[in-house]
């Protein structure tokens, strides 16, 4: 099966050779790399330019964001399955494509896949912040405030022709919206593999300033209302309380 990954890009010159050699190395022969950018000024166009034989597909032109720019790449993709390799991200190690493709062969009905995530220090990768250790799905978990971690999550590409991507609406909350959307109220099948899938350097959109979290949780809010989740606030604040475990986890 194909797998389609999609890296959206805007001035990312510092990381995105990082994230292309960790796609690279996998030993997973069967896959496609998409990157999308959104009219970088820095050096991104030439690190593009210069990985040209590993990228299969590339855009640069302007966009509303991230989440359009991953629409368009999932547009673009060629693959049965998609996944998301964010420009400061890499994979744990080169046998994720392999493993996340031995659970759809097994098992042909499953239609998302995901694992754990570890964030490390932006700049120092080897300094553990914390581990998200997702655990097996439970739909009932996400009105404790559950949900899997976008980046490590690949889904069947017929999914978002279905039910549709990214909510151009969010700001931050476009990722969870969308989980919800294919977990909790279509109740896509999902598998989990108990290993890091992803490791994320600290940073990113969705978690670098508390007014921005506090905008986020208003957001999460909508996303619960629109996909069916009661009693939304109780959970908008439940769900960051969990994160909390997360640094308890980091040396494990």
């Amino acid at each position: 099966m194909l797998i389609s990954i999609i890296t959206a890009t805007y001035n990312s010159e510092k990381f995105l050779q990082s994230a292309i050699d960790s796609y690279n190395k996998q030993d997973y022969i069967n896959k496609e790399l998409i990157v999308v950018d959104g009219k970088s000024n820095d050096g991104t166009l030439k690190i593009i330019l210069d990985n040209k034989s590993i990228i299969n597909q590339q855009i640069s032109e302007k966009d509303k964001g991230i989440y359009d720019a991953l629409n368009k790449g999932i547009n673009l993709a060629k693959g049965g399955v998609i996944g998301i390799l964010h420009s400061d991200d890499f994979f744990a190690d080169e046998f994720t494509l392999s493993q996340v493709n031995n659970l759809f062969e097994n098992d042909s009905s499953i239609q998302a896949v995901y694992g754990d995530l570890q964030y490390v220090d932006r700049d120092y990768p080897t300094q553990i912040i914390r581990n998200w250790i997702s655990g097996y799905y439970n739909r009932d978990n996400f009105k404790y405030g559950w949900m899997p971690p976008h980046p490590t999550l690949f889904i069947k590409k017929s999914c978002f022709v279905k039910y549709g991507s990214y909510d151009l609406n969010y700001h931050s909350a476009a990722d969870y919206d969308l989980i919800l959307r294919f977990l909790f109220k279509h109740q896509i099948k999902t598998a989990y593999l108990p290993k890091v899938f992803t490791i994320m350097r600290v940073g990113g959109l969705s978690n670098h300033s508390f007014q921005h979290r506090l905008k986020a949780n208003k957001e999460d809010r909508i996303a619960m209302y629109k996909n069916g989740i009661k009693f939304p606030l109780l959970i908008s604040i439940l769900k960051p309380l969990r994160k909390l475990r997360q640094y308890w986890n980091k040396n494990s």
